[in-house]
């Protein structure tokens, strides 16, 4: 189809063009003087015209009409569903492990939104401070949106499609992250790994239940005093021969490594920080002091190029000891407390106890207690150095995690530029994507928390994040054998694909559960389906597609496949449709177009079955997987394996409708241009 560009004047003419397929275009507007963010890659040049659309004001506040019909997707990683109307949600990134419906912010500030209905578009807002979406929450018929300031950048994308859309918008942000091919894997994680031991231990019982494992996690217990770039040597007195031991069966290790930096004298990440003036500083110009894991720390001011590139090449110090992977987390980032905000709460605190409680007195208290994590007014205290001008944190907050994320990945690439390393991040901002992936975040043992993963993965592969995926079983409170195996039902189609849990939970190794049999042959399974899961993992990365899209993207015409938000495609050949709720045997599913039934007991022992386009209720045991093929499509599905490493392509045989084909991308998975070995096969 011809495209070219056309300026637009009024809604009713872009409507009209866009019916007529020739609206493509992406235009830029800038308001005030904008932070530089580094989001957008692609040279676009600010246009002279008036911002259609969106009606705006002085304040920077941008008000559409909404219709009752109209459909807005996006925002990456936040609460509710995929369809984000009768909400407010706010772009700070927060340390909240509590995802309730009534949140408003979680990890992640990704101001990417598609407006579907009369007039399909996409609008990105960059901005790198606070920013509110009001989307039908406080009139159901209207959407503002408001920037803490009004110096920003909008970028409006119009196209033949949603996926039209989302394809420029990717182009115009960067290529996705490729982690390398091992991080396909299962990994195991726990906060409260203590000891050497503690891994081996973890290590054999996989081994001995016959469950297929690529990865170990280290959470903060492997430091000495929760330092960064140290290693407690009386709980893990041999990282490196631990490390290659590991290796040795396959099981990589990947420890977190956290935002703040301890203040102490003698520890050389301080010590070289602050005579560099690499930390943060406060209003008086000294270093700013938070409180997180450590206690009182610094943080690396990330917006300085210099720093930036010390901290990244301090990973070396892990690196050498055979570590090819991490995890960045508390980085939005998150502060516990601050010391004065802590001792003008102790004094208030002790005037409010020291008579008799009443109720407001006691409200009181707690809030001020609970008020100390987080507090958004700390974020006023402390500043960036960019090219010499002090920037206060809270005008930029949304950048500090993308940075971080940066700052090891661009490092390592000096360091280790033979291949790549893993990384995933737990804050991030759009162009993070480029850099690594990112987890969802501190999630409970809910069974509402693996319908919100789902739902937020077309927003996150919307807005470049493609290897992502939850804490399965749940990171925080205790979790149940049943909704354990109904995760992994959902999250081994997920890239990333990790068990985590909190200190103090219950135990939820696979092996700690009876039905240990079920859980094994899920993972197993998710062996079988790495080549097709990781083929469209390509695939997505290198045209700029999303691997994950609501039914409606691919069906653009059926009106309830609009309506569906607990079903996602998968690729251009799978559908799936997770069980969600705990003691349901099965579930109703909509088929936008006749699809094939496959229910696997295990990747060897499973059935298919041809359903017609309609709705259908499925039954669903425990001990099977059900998920759906799509009309006159195959799959290639492989023989097991312990570990990615020991994955066999030569045993693929498609897995589908007859006399389909299948087009396979592979590459050798640790090349850090995967074009440079990519093969693209035609299976059939």
């Amino acid at each position: 189809m011809n495209r070219f560009v056309v300026l637009y004047h009024t809604e009713e003419q872009i409507a009209m063009d866009f019916l007529k397929g020739s609206a493509v275009m992406i235009k830029k507007y800038v308001y005030g003087t904008p932070f530089p963010t580094d989001a957008v890659v692609l040279d676009v040049q600010p246009s002279t015209d008036a911002l259609p659309f969106f009606e705006t004001d002085q304040q920077g506040t941008f008000t559409y009409s909404l219709s009752e019909n109209d459909i807005v997707y996006g925002l990456g990683e936040q609460i509710r569903g995929i369809n984000k109307r009768g909400w407010q949600y706010v772009s700070w990134n927060y340390d909240n492990p509590n995802h309730h419906e009534d949140a408003r912010s979680l990890y992640g500030a990704h101001n990417f939104i598609i407006i579907h209905g009369a007039v399909t578009f996409g609008a990105f807002f960059d901005y790198a401070g606070k920013m509110e979406f009001d989307i039908g929450y406080t009139k159901r018929s209207v959407m503002q949106i408001q920037a803490a300031s009004n110096n920003l950048t909008v970028y409006i994308i119009t196209g033949e499609s949603e996926k039209d859309i989302v394809k420029q918008f990717r182009k115009m942000v960067g290529r996705s992250y490729i982690p390398p091919f091992w991080a396909f894997g299962y990994g195991q994680s726990r906060w409260g790994y203590k000891t050497e031991e503690d891994i081996r231990t973890v290590a054999k019982q996989y081994q001995d239940a016959g469950i297929p494992l690529d990865s170990i996690y280290l959470d903060i217990d492997y430091m000495e005093r929760y330092k960064d770039f140290t290693v407690d040597t009386e709980r893990f007195p041999n990282l490196k021969g631990l490390a290659t031991d590991m290796k040795e069966q396959g099981i990589h290790l990947v420890p977190i490594i956290d935002a703040g930096v301890k203040i102490e004298d003698g520890y050389d990440v301080y010590e070289e920080g602050v005579q560099n003036n690499y930390f943060c500083k406060n209003a008086e110009g000294g270093d700013f002091v938070g409180a997180v894991w450590p206690g009182r720390v610094h943080f690396p001011d990330f917006l300085q190029p210099k720093a930036r590139d010390w901290f990244g090449k301090k990973y070396a110090v892990l690196t050498e000891q055979g570590i090819d992977g991490f995890w960045n987390d508390m980085n939005e980032p998150a502060i516990f407390y601050t010391e004065d905000r802590l001792a003008d709460t102790c004094a208030e605190i002790e005037k409010l106890t020291a008579g008799n409680m009443g109720i407001q007195e006691y409200f009181a208290f707690t809030g001020m207690v609970a008020g100390l994590n987080g507090n958004i007014g700390d974020y006023d205290k402390f500043y960036h150095n960019v090219d010499g001008k002090m920037v206060k944190h809270s005008e930029v907050h949304n950048l500090y995690g993308m940075n971080m994320t940066r700052s090891a990945f661009e490092a390592l690439q000096e360091i280790s530029p033979e291949k790549r390393t893993l990384f995933f991040s737990r804050s991030s901002y759009i162009g993070a994507h480029r850099y690594g992936g990112i987890w969802q975040g501190d999630n409970k043992s809910w069974w509402s928390h693996i319908l919100q993963s789902m739902q937020q993965l077309p927003a996150l592969n919307m807005a470049g994040f493609l290897f992502t995926g939850s804490d399965t079983g749940g990171f925080g409170c205790d979790t149940t054998e049943d909704l354990m195996i109904r995760w992994l039902q959902y999250s081994l189609f997920t890239p990333l694909f990790r068990n985590h849990s909190a200190d103090g939970t219950r135990e939820q190794e696979l092996y700690q559960f009876s039905n240990v049999e079920a859980t094994g042959k899920m993972i197993q399974i998710r062996y079988s389906l790495i080549p097709y899961l990781y083929s469209e993992f390509l695939k997505a990365a290198l045209n700029d597609e999303m691997m994950f899209k609501p039914l409606a993207f691919d069906f653009p015409d059926d009106a309830m496949a609009e309506q569906v938000e607990d079903q996602l495609l998968l690729g251009n050949e799978l559908m799936i449709a997770p069980i969600y709720k705990q003691n349901a045997q099965g579930r109703y599913v909509y088929l936008p177009e006749e699809m094939m039934l496959v229910r696997m007991h295990s990747s060897k022992d499973y059935t298919t079955e041809i359903l017609p386009k309609g709705h259908h209720y499925v039954s669903v045991g425990l001990d099977e997987l059900v998920f759906f093929i799509r009309n006159q499509k195959a799959i290639p599905f492989a023989e097991s394996a312990e570990n990615t490493a020991k994955t066999d392509y030569n045993t693929i045989q498609l897995l589908g409708y007859e006399g389909s084909s299948y087009e396979l991308y592979t590459d050798n998975g640790t090349s850090p241009n995967p074009e440079d070995s990519l093969t693209i096969k035609t299976l059939s």
